[in-house]
């Protein structure tokens, strides 16, 4: 692991490749936001808008001027997308919606929590470097709505797979360890903190299942164990992604206990989800010999491994183990020669269990802004001592 070298990696692959990909084929300057409906070399394929993109697009813009190089133009790209988000985004109650036609027509509804929790998640990293009062309110409202509105009895909204009765999923109280515990620090607010605290420690109590060495994905409301194959069902990318999560909470904590049992879970997740015989990390997996619940389970898409490159950094900074390392250059090595895209300077998303490329859609039909330049934005960070 060689850092100066990965730094100059990572701000080549965010200045040179990405933000260049996004400038070319998504920003749409007409109507404001990103269009994310495209191939994997920037063919528009849709003009729709899924929230979830647009939020992600501000966190990413606004990340990219307050962390890595303080461009105008991500300030300004971050400033035209929260004008759309404003103008169209909200249903009569205040939730978010789904998704919208290019120019904001609502196409579907307040079906999916997230867009929500990507909306509060976008408006936290933009006010740090604009602190408009509106938008700080924004924030808190919506955030507000979503502790209350996930612990409603009917709570279903978690599109684009959204919960059967009698049921919690881990994705909730793990994004909202990362949503909290950045609105906490934008607005210095301990409440939020205290907030974000709780539903990390949430997922280590209840969906961190030691002795299966895993975090399952399904559980009934009382936080039950139920059958397979949906009460089974282990998504190795959820849970590398929730344990960086975990580990800045305990980070900002000073909690060395917790920092040691999230990187541990980090590892079983690792080896869990490896590939022996083609490398790479299987999207999803059965702890007890049940088929998959969910589809797709054998590919490798980008996203767990950009999860894995940031949390193997992170970890190894924290904690000090020599694994993190060993498994940093394991990960980093695949996933940079089989994702990479030297003509487009963007990663590839989606591949077969073999390595090979696939256009199957997984989840939503778009190429995300998000989990690469983030990951990117985050080792930079890290890697500079930031």
């Amino acid at each position: 692991m060689n850092r100066p070298q990965l730094l100059r990696l990572y701000r080549e692959l965010l200045l040179d490749g990405i933000v260049p990909f996004w400038a070319r084929h998504g920003i749409d300057e007409e109507h404001g936001g990103v269009l994310s409906c495209l191939s994997e070399e920037g063919e528009r394929r849709g003009t729709d808008k899924y929230l979830w993109s647009q939020a992600r697009w501000v966190w990413t813009c606004s990340a990219l001027y307050n962390r890595v190089e303080r461009r105008p133009e991500f300030l300004r790209w971050a400033r035209d997308t929260i004008s759309f988000l404003l103008r169209h985004g909200r249903d009569a109650s205040g939730r978010w919606v789904y998704r919208t036609t290019r120019t904001g027509e609502v196409v579907e509804g307040a079906i999916s929590i997230y867009a929500d929790c990507f909306v509060v998640y976008g408006l936290s990293e933009y006010c740090r470097a604009d602190p408009d009062p509106e938008l700080l309110r924004v924030a808190r409202d919506t955030f507000d709505r979503i502790v209350r509105r996930i612990e409603e009895p009917d709570f279903a909204e978690t599109a684009p797979y959204p919960l059967p009765p009698n049921r919690r999923n881990h994705g909730v109280p793990m994004i909202l360890t990362e949503v909290a515990g950045e609105l906490a620090r934008t607005l210095r607010d301990p409440d939020v903190a205290r907030l974000a605290d709780e539903y990390s420690r949430r997922v280590l109590r209840h969906f961190v299942r030691p002795e299966r060495r895993c975090l399952l994905e399904f559980l009934d409301r009382d936080y039950r164990e139920i059958p397979g194959p949906e009460g089974t069902y282990v998504m190795p990318g959820h849970a590398i992604e929730s344990m960086w999560f975990t580990l800045h909470r305990a980070r900002d904590r000073g909690d060395g206990a917790t920092m040691r049992t999230a990187a541990e879970v980090l590892r079983w997740h690792l080896e869990l989800g490896w590939d022996p015989e083609y490398g790479g990390i299987r999207l999803g997996l059965d702890v007890a010999g049940y088929p998959p619940f969910l589809p797709h389970a054998d590919t490798k898409i980008w996203w767990p491994h950009t999860e894995a490159l940031y949390a193997l950094l992170l970890a190894h900074d924290l904690t000090g183990e020599a694994w993190c390392a060993n498994w940093y250059d394991r990960v980093h090595e695949w996933s940079f020669a089989h994702f990479g895209m030297p003509s487009t300077g963007e990663w590839r998303q989606r591949l077969d269990r073999a390595g090979q490329p696939i256009t199957t859609v997984v989840a939503l039909p778009v190429k995300d802004p998000f989990h690469l330049p983030r990951a990117a934005i985050l080792a930079v960070e890290r890697l500079r001592g930031s």
